[in-house]
């Protein structure tokens, strides 16, 4: 039986914290180990929701590439909406996913520059769409243990 990787980080990270932090000295040991231990409580959490965060953002993004395609009235930028709209995850490898998301994220900027500069209501709503998902990025990227 291979143990699930967030309970492994999380035992480890607990152990650190309760059984051989106390026991550290000097305090500043003491507390880089604390530390240590918060950070691995932060990447089980981030291990165990990596592949649907990745994969749920790119969707929204490429949907809103989708809907912004027929407002932008540049062709290149368009045409590179419309491909993108068009494309899909293919691996959920991680490093895949990163890779793609850097990609639209790109793109993202890309778009966003061009419709601050139009001056239509389609323009507006896109751009709304646009600050709507970066905030709901940055939700979904939040680690609820975080002190930091």
């Amino acid at each position: 039986m291979i143990p699930p990787v967030t309970a492994v980080m999380q035992t480890l990270a607990i152990s650190l914290m309760t059984e051989i932090g106390p026991q550290v000295q000097p305090e500043y040991q003491q507390k880089t180990l604390t530390m240590l231990a918060m950070l691995l409580m932060m990447a089980s959490e981030e291990w165990d929701r990596a592949v649907a965060r990745r994969v749920e953002e790119n969707a929204e993004l490429r949907r809103i590439f989708g809907a912004a395609a027929a407002c932008v009235d540049d062709d290149a930028l368009r045409a590179r909406l419309e491909k993108a709209a068009a494309g899909t995850d293919d691996s959920l490898l991680v490093s895949d996913l990163d890779r793609s998301n850097d990609a639209l994220r790109e793109l993202l900027i890309a778009l966003h520059e061009r419709v601050e500069a139009l001056g239509t209501d389609e323009a507006r709503r896109i751009e709304a769409e646009i600050w709507r998902e970066l905030c709901a990025s940055t939700e979904r990227r939040r680690i609820s243990a975080a002190v930091f």
